[in-house]
């Protein structure tokens, strides 16, 4: 159940910038519609080969139809869309930089689009440099590993396990996400930064997004 406020309603607290969370849908989707658009054009911009060109053209359009079918299906209120909405635009963002080395984020064996329920939320991180290089976990700023966003407060990732500058030959490790403060229909999306590293020196970082809804 989600939290009411007095009138019977989820409460929402992004709710004074729309008239309705359904008109708020519409608006969202065709946002990602057209910011797709952009995107696209800097993948064209790039000049990829053939296939690296067409494997960042195929994602951002994935990207825009699982979006907008989590605002229109998954998001059940303002603050809702705006996280399913951001997490299109991060992801976006992330497929128009590509993938040049392995990195893969899953909960419950999911990657991308995934569910859980509230709780601790096991969250697992994958990766493998190129040729021989060895890769670790990033920060996403200076101050703030990991991004995250969410229709409630006071979600973290505990870091404990992390020790930090450990590099990897093949990353595998397993991050608990506290989800406690959760309800069913929550959503919650954040960013995993892997760093490729080669005699020591970062040769490139990537994010990786993922959206988790709260069964």
């Amino acid at each position: 159940m989600l939290p009411l406020d007095k009138d019977g309603v989820p409460y929402d607290e992004g709710a004074e910038r729309a008239s309705s969370v359904e008109d708020y849908k519409v608006t969202c989707m065709q946002f990602i519609n057209d910011i797709s658009s952009d995107y696209l054009a800097w993948v064209d911009y790039y000049k990829l080969p053939p296939d690296e060109d067409k494997r960042r053209h195929d994602r951002i359009l994935a990207t825009v139809e699982r979006t907008n079918e989590w605002i229109a299906k998954v998001a059940t209120t303002i603050k809702g869309v705006d996280v399913a909405m951001n997490d299109g635009i991060q992801k976006m963002a992330e497929s128009t930089a590509g993938y040049p080395f392995q990195i893969g984020v899953f909960v419950n064996k999911t990657s991308a689009y995934t569910q859980a329920k509230a709780g601790i939320i096991d969250v697992n991180i994958k990766s493998v440099g190129r040729e021989g290089r060895r890769v670790k976990l990033g920060w996403h700023q200076k101050n703030q590993r990991f991004l995250i966003n969410s229709t409630v407060k006071d979600i973290t990732i505990d870091e404990s396990n992390i020790v930090e500058g450990q590099e990897f030959d093949t990353l595998d490790i397993n991050l608990k996400m506290n989800a406690q403060a959760c309800q069913p229909r929550d959503l919650i999306s954040f960013t995993i930064i892997a760093v490729e590293v080669k005699d020591g020196e970062e040769t490139e970082s990537r994010g990786v997004t993922t959206i988790i809804h709260i069964t």
